[in-house]
């Protein structure tokens, strides 16, 4: 599934079957979306200024391959943003 080529409200509806597709687990760090991003993801420093100024408003994001633009799954924001700029995802 394309990410760009889901609507606003598909994106969530995705996220959302994912979160349970997950078992309410972050498809990065495995740990769960109920609770912020554990420390040892949340440690890595990361340059905010890459990111919109609203990235972290929602806690939960759905993951796409910024290459293949292949959808992954539902990660925490912070989670979302060390793949992006630590692991090139």
């Amino acid at each position: 599934m394309k990410y760009s080529e889901l609507t606003p409200f598909e994106r969530k509806q995705v996220r959302e079957r994912y979160i349970q597709a997950q078992a309410g687990k972050c498809f990065y760090c495995k740990e769960s979306l109920s609770e912020d991003a554990p420390k040892r993801v949340t440690d890595k420093i990361i340059d905010w200024s890459y990111f919109p100024d609203n990235f972290l408003q929602y806690p939960i994001h759905l993951q796409h391959d910024h290459v293949t633009d292949e959808v992954e799954g539902a990660v925490h924001n912070y989670c979302n943003a060390v793949m992006w700029q630590h692991d090139g995802r």
